[in-house]
Order: C-alpha cells, then sequence, then structure tokens
C-alpha cells in the first residue's frame, strides 16, 4: 500500500534520510521532504515542528523523524497534539508502536542505527495496523491529557 509520508530530519541525520526518502520514492510512497536539505548545522526542534504540523494538516498520513540519537526530534514531534511519535530502534517497537499507540510518526537515531535497520524499522512501521478496541481509548487520552 502506498502513503503519503513526510519526513525530516537534523544536519546529523541529513544522510540517513535523503537515502531513506529515496528508498521509500523507489517503494511507490509520496514522499513529502520537509528538509534540512545540507549538512550545516541546524535545529532539530524546527524540522520536528514542521513535521508535526505537517501530520496534523493532513499533508502526509506518516512521518519518519530523524536526528542524531532520535530523542531531541521525537520530543519536538510530540509538542503537535496530532502527532504521536515513537522512537525506535527496532522492527518489534515500530510494530507496537502501531498496533498499541496508534504512532503516525516514528524517529530514527541516526548516530544509533544504520540504513539496513532504519529500512527494517520503517518496514515493520508501515506495514502494522492499529488493533484499536482497548487500545483506542488510551490512544485518545493521549490528545487529551486533562481528560484523564
Amino acid at each position: 500500500m502506498s502513503h503519503r509520508i513526510a519526513i525530516a530530519s537534523d544536519h546529523a541525520a541529513f544522510a540517513m534520510k535523503s537515502e531513506v526518502a529515496e528508498w521509500l520514492r523507489e517503494r511507490g510512497h509520496d514522499v513529502l521532504d520537509l528538509g534540512t536539505n545540507g549538512p550545516e548545522s541546524v535545529d532539530y526542534p524546527d524540522y520536528g515542528f514542521r513535521l508535526g504540523r505537517a501530520i496534523e494538516a493532513g499533508e502526509a498520513a506518516f512521518g519518519v523523524a530523524i536526528c542524531g540519537s532520535g530523542i531531541g526530534i521525537s520530543i519536538a514531534v510530540n509538542r503537535i497534539a496530532a502527532a504521536r511519535c515513537a522512537l525506535v530502534s527496532e522492527p518489534l517497537s515500530a510494530s507496537l508502536a502501531r498496533q498499541h499507540n496508534d504512532a503516525n510518526v516514528i524517529a530514527l537515531g541516526a548516530r544509533l542505527i544504520g540504513i539496513e535497520m532504519a529500512k527494517a524499522c520503517i518496514t515493520a512501521f508501515l506495514e502494522t495496523e492499529f488493533l484499536g478496541d482497548r487500545h483506542q481509548r488510551r490512544v485518545e487520552k493521549l490528545s487529551n491529557p486533562q481528560g484523564a
């Protein structure tokens, strides 16, 4: 199944983002590349916010956020209420993020995992469906912390 996927990174992950974007296109996905567009130093929150806002605006169904560790950009993405970003480093976590948390963005650490593991995580993420059922009410609470 083909998806519209937003992708963003900081300078530390520019090379991985570029390779992942091309790989996704080769697999028939429509990729919305939100930058960065080179190895010059940038601030990861700016790109995490861009990705989260693209999800919020419906510009993409899923997102891939990449920085050196994956931590900073995932925090930035999660500041946008419509985005549910999970930092993953192996395929099982990527699948569980979709199944149980209805994650619509995954974050990867370019300095921590290689390109083949990144691709394996993204594949697991995109091929896994949200289970719904008892998980639905929990996911709803993620967007409404005042109601919990």
